[in-house]
């Protein structure tokens, strides 16, 4: 009964994930700030340090239990990585390439706009 009850458990935990609404390559706006990049990688909920969560003014804080994107991001005045909370992110409509010098590291520009993650070589 206990292994029935720590299965039940187990799948309570999965089914309550939410599933990432922006994808890898995609191009994503912050919603409050002026800035946007291309999403290279997700965490199903944050998984940063406590001290960088706490740093965040507490009005503006985002909730833990949601997925966290880590960007190439660019503002007015230069590039950066950003990890930013999927509440704060806008699908970026602009059309305009993003210039963050680690895109061509990771990802191949598509003749409709888009980025496509890097295939990986296998040894």
């Amino acid at each position: 009964m206990r292994s029935l009850r720590q299965i039940k458990s187990r799948n309570s935990v999965v089914s309550t994930m939410k599933t990432a609404k922006f994808a890898i390559g995609q191009v994503v706006r912050h919603r409050l700030f002026p800035f946007r990049g291309i999403i290279f990688d997700v965490d199903p909920q944050f998984a940063n340090t406590d001290e960088w969560y706490e740093a965040i003014p507490a009005d503006v804080r985002p909730r833990k239990d949601q997925p966290f994107y880590h960007l190439l991001a660019e503002n007015s005045e230069t590039e950066y990585i950003a990890y930013v909370s999927e509440q704060n992110l806008l699908e970026d409509q602009s059309g305009e390439p993003v210039r963050h010098p680690q895109i061509k590291e990771m990802f191949d520009k598509k003749p409709d706009g888009r980025y496509a993650p890097k295939r990986q070589s296998k040894h």
